[in-house]
Order: C-alpha cells, then structure tokens, then sequence
C-alpha cells in the first residue's frame, strides 16, 4: 500500500500538536504513528550547563518506537509525604510521594513530587514477595533490589526467587533514613498472567517511588513527551513527530542576521538516520541548507541509510566543513548482543565507515564504550583498530565505559550474573563516580596510544579532521559522584 492510503482517523490524530498536519500508519512500521508537523524551529540551542563540546544540534525527529516503557496495575499502593497511601490509579502531578536520592554515598528517603501520570495496556506479571505482597507489573519495570535495578520479566536482569527487595516495606520512613531491605521482601515467584491489564506510570523529581513498600523506577523521558500535549506513556513509544519542514525552517533561521555559523551536531540526541528517514527524506534538504549556508555540521550515526546521501556530502563538503563519524564499541557479536540490543551490527557498521571512505570523504570512528576486563585487552583493541583502520577511516578515538546514574545500576547487576570475578576489578576503577579512574583512564592511554599509532591513527598522521565532537570526558578529570557500584 502506498503511504499516502494509510492517513490516520482525524479522531486518532492528536489536535493538541502544535502544527499537526497529518497522521499516517504504514505496514512497514507496524504499532507507529508518524505525525507529520510544521515546526517553528528546528535548531536547538544547548543548555549552558551541557558538557558537551558544541553549543547547537538539529533533530528533525522527536520520539522512539524503542522507548523503555515501566508500568505498574492501578492498584498498587503509593507511599505519599504525609505517610499516607493512594491508588497509583488515583495519584496526579503535583502530589507530594516518597522517593530516593543519594547522598554521600548512600542511598536514602527523601520527598519529591510527581511530574506526570499516564496509563496504557500492557502484558501482566504477578511478583509475590515473602510476606505476601502481590505486585501486578509490566515485564518491563523495574524494581530495586540489592543488585540494583532489576525488570520484572524479560530482559536482563529480571527477577529470580534469588532477589530481594528494597524498600521501607509497611512502615513510613523518616527522611533521610538509609535505604535498606525491607522485612521479607524476599521474592518467591514471578509468574505472566497471559493477558493484558490497564497499566499505570507517574514521572517523579526523583525517578523513582514506594509502591506496595518496594522501591520502583520511572522513566524521566516520559514526560517530556507531555510538552508536546502527547501522552506520556504509550504514545511514547508509539508516536513520532516528523518535523516535515525541517529543511526550509532551518534555511530560514541559518540566513537571520545574528547567526555566526557556528558548528552544528546532529546524531546527539535522536539518530537522524533512523529507519522513517528512508521515507520522509528530510536530511537532504538539511544538509543544502548548511550547505548553502556556509555552515559546518557533523553527523554522528549508526544508520546505514546514510549511504543514500553520500553523493550529496561529497559535494557540499568542497563548500563547508563536513564530518562524519560511525560509533563502534567492540567486535564480539554475542557480547553485542548482549550490551546493545536492537543496534546494527559492528559489521555493518564497519561496512559503513568503508563507504563513505570510497566515496571520498573523512570518517572518524568513535571506540566506545572500552570494558575493564572484558573489551580493553591489547589483542582485542588491536583486532578493531586494525579493522577500523581497514575501512579507511580517517581518525579513531577510544573512551572508557561512563557509568550514569540507572545505566549504572543495571551494568553492575549484570556485571554480577555474567562476571562476577571482575566485579572487584569494577569497584576499584568505578567506584567513587561515573567515570573511570584516573590510574585506569592512563592504564587505557598506555596501551591505546602505541596501537593508535601503528593503525596509522596517531593524531598527527591523521588525513583529515572530521570534527566530530569528542567526548572532553577522556580528557578531563570529572568531579566524583558518591555511588556504590554494588
């Protein structure tokens, strides 16, 4: 069917949408709506508190059909600040709940707010604890365990009889008070319900809050959707907005007097080459209008739908600065697999880095993230360079695994299942903070910088600069955030 044939109900399109010109479904994108609207803006100026090393980013898509979705029955018990208890059904932004944060190290109670609260209809699966608790959940939320954040079902980690909870169990807790196991919150079963239930989310100013006495997490993406008058959980992973004026918007605000032509990053935030761009085409149009414009930008991308505009960055790269950059973090398939879900494979990737190379144009390969004692060996960082630098690419810069808060807890917990030997080895390089430190981060550059350059990647042997965006995290000795590990 042509795309055209698929326009969605006008009674199922979201009238709140700024600019909504259409909806439309299509069978190659099964369970997605893309609304199609007329932005305003489309260059986005980065928050002065940003780290990162570009002040200005362009997304011509907002949204992900790959979206973490945690969702907890109507039922569930909410611990409110005034010690107290509500329906999650019943609870509403701006109610004062129970949640966490840490604080010298430690994990403990405090007050917070919620931010938002959807609902939506998902897979049931029943957690019975020890003391008799039933938890109605979504395989995929989370519960904190004394592992870290765990899923219900499904992915990895997910709970195991093994697990215990935390949380403050039926009791109000003081705030401020240490976050420990609570009485029998030992789990004795998870079992599927083999049938869909209404589900229910809130957005907490902690990401997280007591329901049913357990520590639960939430998503803080989520809510973001809600500015767009989305709502913030299903549509979530379901909706997309295509801005389908990206190109003129953006040649309009490129010729205002007050723009330096300042560099401009794109693959950041949302991947501008993911699959929906085979059919809207957008960064064509994009990249004339840097073009055109005088203005440099990079592209930073794991999507081979890239190879389509080629012949166009090989043009406008003789009247603008142009980089291009393909992130790679290791070659062992199943451990990919296993660490990045759903992202194409390093083969593919590498294939990619080739063709833009064949066609003429720079490519820096960003290595990243290197494990400690899993991917940072100097026979298996040798074996990638060597076939990065067989692609042809014109730079390679190889970072340390960052550990941010969430992102933190479920490594450890995996780390703990799968190799649990190197789990001292991580407690010792991760942890007083999210970054590496200072004795590993030079152990890396040790063993990095003489096979850098036997690849031909030695900085002053590069061909050309991609000027991609590095990551100043390498680089710079961060402020150390107090969090276990495990």
């Amino acid at each position: 069917m042509r795309w055209e044939s698929q326009k969605a109900d006008a009674q199922q399109a979201l009238i709140g949408l700024d600019g909504l010109v259409r909806s439309v479904r299509s069978p190659e994108f099964a369970g997605i709506t893309f609304h199609e609207v007329r932005a305003r803006s489309v260059l986005n100026k980065v928050p002065g508190q940003s780290q990162v090393p570009f002040g200005w980013t362009v997304n011509p898509y907002r949204g992900c059909s790959h979206a973490c979705r945690y969702c907890l029955g109507g039922d569930t018990s909410i611990l409110l600040g005034n010690g107290r208890t509500t329906r999650l059904a019943d609870v509403r932004a701006g109610d004062e709940i129970y949640g966490t944060e840490v604080r010298e190290g430690e994990r403990r109670y405090v007050r917070t707010r919620v931010l938002a609260h959807w609902s939506t209809r998902k897979l049931a699966y029943r957690v019975v604890l020890a003391d008799g608790t039933k938890l109605e959940a979504s395989g995929d939320h989370r519960f904190l365990t004394e592992h870290g954040w765990t899923y219900v079902a499904g992915r990895r980690p997910h709970l195991t009889p093994a697990d215990r909870l935390l949380g403050p169990g039926p009791e109000v807790p003081e705030p401020g008070t240490i976050v420990g196991p609570g009485p029998a919150l030992d789990v004795v079963t998870v079992e599927p319900l083999g049938l869909e239930l209404p589900m229910f989310d809130i957005t907490t100013g902690t990401g997280d809050f007591v329901a049913d006495g357990v520590l639960s997490h939430n998503c803080f993406a989520r809510n973001t959707h809600t500015y767009l008058d989305f709502d913030a959980g299903h549509d979530f992973d379901s909706q997309v907005v295509v801005k389908v004026n990206a190109p003129e918007v953006l040649a309009s605000q490129l010729r205002k007097p007050g723009w330096t032509r300042e560099h401009v990053a794109m693959g950041t935030n949302t991947d501008p080459y993911q699959r929906a761009e085979g059919r809207y085409q957008l960064m064509p149009g994009i990249i004339r209008a840097f073009a055109d414009n005088g203005t440099p930008f990079s592209i930073l991308t794991k999507g081979t739908t890239l190879n389509r505009d080629l012949p166009l960055l090989r043009s406008v790269s003789t009247e603008v600065d142009v980089g291009l950059g393909v992130s790679i973090a290791l070659l062992d398939r199943d451990l990919q697999r296993d660490l990045e879900p759903g992202t194409p494979s390093p083969q593919a990737r590498l294939e990619l880095v080739r063709r833009i190379r064949d066609a003429g144009l720079p490519c820096g390969v960003m290595i990243a993230p290197v494990l400690p004692g899993l991917t940072d060996s100097t026979g298996q960082l040798d074996e990638l360079l060597a076939e990065v630098a067989a692609t042809g690419a014109t730079s390679a810069t190889v970072l340390a695994l960052h550990l941010r808060p969430g992102a933190r807890e479920w490594f450890a917990h995996w780390l703990g299942r799968e190799h649990p030997g190197l789990v001292p080895r991580y407690r010792e390089i991760y942890g007083k903070g999210s970054y590496a430190g200072g004795r590993y981060r030079r152990l890396l550059a040790a063993r990095v910088g003489p096979l850098l350059r036997r690849h031909g990647f030695a900085r002053e042997n590069r061909e050309a600069d991609h000027r991609l965006p590095e990551q100043r995290a390498a680089e710079e000795e961060p402020r150390a955030e107090q969090m276990k590990l495990l």
